[in-house]
């Protein structure tokens, strides 16, 4: 689904949840640094996300791992497939039936599995629920510092060229002492090289932050916090994970006038 910018509106919902393409994704993500209804549902939706992922969640037992990983290894496995190649299909009624009072630790050997197995269902889905409240708290706190950003009343824009092809957009709050970087059509890099953030001032060069690729030609945006007097937001090409100190000559440097 490719929808005309009027309809944008409507993937709040699928953007919240992941469940919509790259290219629409994109196209989303610029129309949310212009519209501040998209950015408050997103916010109320991830909030409500993450409420439904604490109800949820549970925290296992200390010792529920070793003992369950215990008990599935010594414990049968499912019963081998009879003549006909179908599973041999038992039942309890059957099993109560057909086995004497010598086999039912084996029955209690197959109630201890099932327990396992429900037991590690639960330990699975707890961890990832906590994964993913983890994520959409992260996700929260970032779109809140950009919508703080976009929304500010000092906020200001500025745009530079990149030297390497390009347009590179910051808004920036003085009174917070932060901005929103973005991107536009930079050059396509290697797999082992990567896009950079720095922030440049008297006492030298702290990173900002390595750039997102590229989403159908736009990279970003980016949250970048602390200014400090007489700082400089630079951009520069760097290895794969990104470095301690710069390593080539910026391609963008936007004096910020903090």
């Amino acid at each position: 689904m490719r929808p005309r910018r009027t309809g944008l509106h409507t993937l709040v919902g699928a953007y919240v949840l992941d469940a919509i393409s790259e290219a629409d994704r994109a196209q989303f993500e610029r129309h949310l640094l212009t519209c501040e209804q998209c950015r408050d549902d997103v916010r109320g939706l991830r909030e409500a996300g993450a409420r439904l992922a604490v109800a949820a969640a549970i925290t296992p037992r200390p010792g529920l791992r070793a003992a369950t990983m215990g008990a599935a290894a010594g414990i049968r496995q499912v019963p081998p497939a009879t003549g006909d190649g179908a599973p041999t299909r038992l039942s309890w009624r059957w099993l109560r039936q057909s086995v004497g009072p010598q086999s039912r630790p084996w029955l209690t050997a197959v109630a201890t599995a099932v327990a396992a197995v429900l037991a590690v269902t639960a330990v699975a889905m707890g961890l990832h629920l906590g994964s993913m409240q983890r994520r959409l708290a992260a996700e929260e706190r970032r779109d809140t510092a950009i919508t703080a950003i976009l929304g500010a009343h000092d906020a200001i824009a500025m745009t530079a060229a990149v030297r390497t092809g390009g347009t590179a957009t910051v808004v920036m709050s003085h009174r917070a002492h932060a901005l929103v970087f973005t991107a536009s059509g930079l050059a396509r890099l290697a797999g082992v090289r990567e896009y950079e953030l720095w922030l440049t001032g008297p006492a030298g060069s702290t990173p900002a932050g390595v750039l997102p690729r590229a989403r159908h030609g736009m990279s970003g945006p980016m949250f970048v916090g602390r200014l400090a007097p007489g700082d400089q937001l630079e951009l520069t090409v760097e290895p794969l994970g990104g470095s301690h100190q710069p390593t080539s000559a910026p391609v963008v440097r936007l004096a910020l006038g903090i």
